[in-house]
C-alpha cells in the first residue's frame, strides 16, 4: 500500500474514555467548521467531518449540539494549534490540537515530551519531512474510468493505487471536493474507508527495543491529552 494507508491511524476504539474522546474531538471539529455558516448544504467542510463523524457512529445530538452551539455566541474560541516534536530514534510527531487555552494544551504536550525524555520543536522542523494531503479509499472496478475522469477535471492524484480491490487516492486538499464529486459520479452510494486530511511522512523509519517502547509511551501519552485530535508520525507498525 501507498505510505498514506500504512500511516493512516486506526479508529478510535469506541469504548469507555476512548468514545468519549473520540466525541469530543468531533464535537470541537463541528463546531469549528460550523463557526460563521452553520449550514451543511453550503458549507463543504462542515458537511466533510459531520460525514465523518456519522461513519463514526457520533449521535447526532452530539453532532446537532456542536452545530447549535455554532450558531449562538457563548463565547468559546477553539483554534487548531500544531506542534511538532522529536521522538527516539529518527522519529518525528505532529500532533494536532482543538483548544480554547493553548497554555494549557502546550503544557500538556511539552509534559508528556519531558516525561519521555524526548523535545518539541519549532515550526517546520518536522513537518517539511511530512505531506499535507486528502486521501480517500474505497472498493472500486473502476479504476481507468475513475482516473481518466479526474484528470479531464484536471485534478492529478498524487497516489493512485489499487490493491485487492480498494482503490487509494492521495490529491492536494484543496482538491478534494472536486475529487469526490467525481467518484460520487462515477460511483452513486460510494463508500469511503478511509476519508482523511493528514499529514503523511515523506519516508518511514523502524524502531525496535527501547526506542520502540519509548515512542509508545510517548505516543499513549499524547493521545491521553483530551485537546489532541490527531498524532501523525514517520514510525512503521
Amino acid at each position: 500500500m501507498g505510505r498514506a494507508y500504512e500511516v493512516r491511524k486506526a479508529s478510535i476504539q469506541k469504548t469507555g474514555a476512548a468514545k468519549a474522546k473520540l466525541y469530543s474531538n468531533f464535537a470541537k471539529e463541528i463546531y469549528l467548521a460550523a463557526k460563521g455558516n452553520p449550514e451543511l448544504e453550503s458549507n463543504v467542510n462542515l458537511k466533510r467531518v459531520v460525514d465523518k463523524a456519522k461513519k463514526q457512529q457520533v449521535p447526532a445530538d452530539i453532532i446537532n449540539r456542536a452545530i447549535d452551539k455554532a450558531k449562538g455566541n457563548n463565547g468559546d474560541d477553539y483554534k487548531e494549534v500544531i506542534y511538532e516534536g522529536f521522538g527516539p530514534g529518527a522519529s518525528t510527531l505532529i500532533i494536532k490540537t482543538l483548544t480554547d487555552n493553548v497554555n494549557r494544551t502546550v503544557a500538556y504536550v511539552r509534559e508528556a515530551f519531558n516525561k519521555a525524555h524526548k523535545s518539541l520543536g519549532v515550526t517546520n522542523s518536522v513537518s517539511f519531512n511530512y505531506d499535507h494531503l486528502a486521501v480517500v479509499s474505497f472498493k472500486c472496478d473502476k479504476e481507468e474510468e475513475v482516473f481518466d475522469a479526474l484528470l479531464n477535471e484536471a485534478i492529478e492524484p498524487v497516489e493512485f493505487e489499487m490493491e485487492d480491490g480498494l482503490l487509494t487516492i492521495s490529491v492536494n486538499p484543496k482538491d478534494i471536493s472536486s475529487t469526490k464529486d467525481v467518484l460520487e459520479s462515477i460511483i452513486p452510494n460510494i463508500d469511503y474507508e478511509i476519508d482523511e486530511i493528514g499529514m503523511y511522512p515523506k519516508d518511514m523509519v523502524s524502531l525496535s527495543g527501547e526506542d520502540k517502547e519509548v515512542f509508545e509511551r510517548l505516543y499513549n501519552m499524547l493521545d491521553e491529552i483530551d485537546d489532541v485530535t490527531e498524532i501523525y508520525h514517520n514510525v512503521k507498525d
